[in-house]
């Protein structure tokens, strides 16, 4: 016993705050990964948009 406290009630806080650190963390990394996909899309959606401007560009000219 610890301050009165059994060894097994630390160790499961000890385990509480670590899962929840880690559950923190996994979600900002799967945010990240989020936002880089998002960016990828959108660069190709503008991408495409350019290339359409000069295909018209192009035509009328």
């Amino acid at each position: 016993m610890i301050a009165g406290i059994p060894w097994w009630v630390l160790a499961m806080v000890v385990f509480i705050l670590f899962s929840g650190y880690m559950a923190l963390r996994a979600m900002k990394a799967e945010q990240e990964m989020e936002q880089k996909f998002i960016e990828q899309e959108g660069q190709k959606y503008m991408d495409r948009i350019d290339d359409a401007k000069k295909r018209k560009q192009s035509v009328s000219s």
